[in-house]
């Protein structure tokens, strides 16, 4: 193989080849509802079949049986310089296949689009590894830092039995690793007229699934009940729901608002003592969608169970809020549920994992910028926190600092927001085929 060249390997093949993985794999359904049942192995083996044909070496690891997950390595050309991981997930959230245009699970390619569950989270991504790793072994290239690609299971839950494990399991797999890229970043958001911005993911906040639980005194739904463990679960419930949480600024992103208010020629200090940003997302338009989210700690109710009957009140009821802790929030977000759900409420994380900060002035984030760049001189790369999380939580355990970047060039009008486990859930052959291009370029410049 040959050293880095100055433009990529990428050909009509690859561009073939990307739109091809991404149907084929948006066919195999690997539905994950959360209860242990998703099976990832089919999705496994396509792609451990499509590396190999590239000359690597995947290997495929299971926790569970049917949960599988694939590692490869590509070896660099500077055996000095740091590993560079690129990672995606092969489960997708279910589809009610009655809701969609066409069936979810169909890949189908009508007018330039290919439609299906995963077509944005996360199976386009997917494909464009596969596509550029098989160019670079038609065209004879090597990065010059190690690329270890992952493949990973049940990302859509817990991400135990693929991400989780990895980590934990197998180490020995990421040597080296200093830094990764993933999903959600780096994709076109059309902020208003002339101003295409490519937000890069440079955060997460933490995960904070908790379940609540409260209980009284069971009895006649017809007597005076003081103890009630609904009226005690509702009341917290309606509390937590109807609180204001307070600004709390991360540096990510404040490096947000400052670029953000400077490409809308805003005079903005969010360093400022006295800054306002409740009124600055006002000023920012449709922009404020890429930080509004992420300026505070959230917790949003999402379950309820309680009852057998409807003239017994039951001993116990439960709930579960989805919360959402920014880096350095923690200690904050338990003092607040502990005094919102009260002393007849008691909760418990259900799932937690911790938020991620990345730096915006590192060499990598500077690199990932410009490979965007270069492919839409017009666009601005911006950096952002993520309002969820992805696989890069659990590979922070090995020292991993994560990136979101899945490039995508969107056209107007194309809400990449709503199809994130939406109905008819979509990508343009040509966001494909920029997302490849991009890819390929960042990747030989890391």
């Amino acid at each position: 193989m040959a050293d880095m060249a100055d433009e990529g390997p990428v050909d009509d093949v690859a561009l073939d080849e990307v739109v091809r993985f991404t149907s084929e794999l948006i066919r195999i359904d690997t539905t994950n509802r959360g209860g242990g049942d998703c099976q990832e192995r089919p999705a496994a083996e396509y792609v451990a079949e499509r590396l190999a044909e590239a000359g690597l070496e995947p290997v495929m690891l299971e926790r569970t049986p049917g949960r599988t997950n694939v590692v490869a390595r590509i070896e660099g050309t500077d055996p000095s310089a740091d590993a560079l991981l690129v990672h995606g997930h092969l489960d997708v959230v279910p589809a009610e296949a009655a809701d969609w245009s066409v069936h979810p699970f169909s890949g189908e390619v009508r007018d330039g689009v290919v439609w299906g569950r995963g077509a944005v989270d996360m199976k386009n991504m997917d494909a464009m590894v596969l596509s550029v790793v098989r160019a670079w072994a038609r065209g004879g290239v090597r990065p010059r830092r190690d690329i270890v690609i992952a493949y990973t299971a049940d990302e859509e839950a817990s991400a135990v039995d693929g991400s989780g494990f990895l980590a934990d399991e197998h180490p020995e797999l990421f040597e080296g690793c200093t830094e990764g890229i993933s999903e959600s970043g780096a994709f076109t958001f059309h902020a208003g007229p002339g101003m295409n911005l490519y937000p890069i993911a440079a955060g997460e906040r933490g995960t904070a699934w908790l379940k609540l639980t409260a209980r009284g005194k069971a009895g006649h739904g017809s007597k005076v009940n003081r103890a009630n463990a609904v009226s005690r679960l509702a009341a917290a419930v309606a509390r937590i729901g109807d609180y204001e949480w307070p600004v709390r600024l991360t540096p990510t992103v404040r490096a947000a608002l400052r670029e953000l208010a400077a490409l809308h020629g805003i005079e903005a200090d969010p360093y400022a003592r006295d800054f306002d940003v409740d009124d600055l997302l006002v000023k920012l338009g449709p922009a404020a969608a890429l930080v509004e989210s992420t300026v505070r700690n959230s917790a949003n109710p999402t379950m309820l169970d309680a009852g057998y009957k409807v003239n017994v009140i039951p001993g116990e009821a439960t709930a579960y809020v989805d919360g959402r802790m920014l880096p350095g929030g923690e200690e904050e977000f338990r003092e607040t549920l502990d005094r919102l759900t009260g002393p007849d409420v008691e909760w418990e994380f259900h799932h937690r994992e911790v938020p991620l900060q990345a730096p915006v002035d590192s060499p990598t984030f500077t690199k990932l910028r410009a490979a965007v760049e270069r492919f839409d001189p017009d666009g601005h790369a911006v950096p952002y926190c993520m309002a969820g999380g992805t696989d890069a939580k659990q590979f922070s355990r090995l020292g991993i600092t994560g990136y979101g970047f899945s490039p995508l060039k969107l056209p107007p009008g194309f809400d990449y927001y709503a199809l994130f486990h939406g109905v008819d859930e979509r990508i343009p052959v040509d966001s494909l085929h920029f997302g490849v291009r991009v890819l390929d370029h960042y990747l030989q410049s890391a």
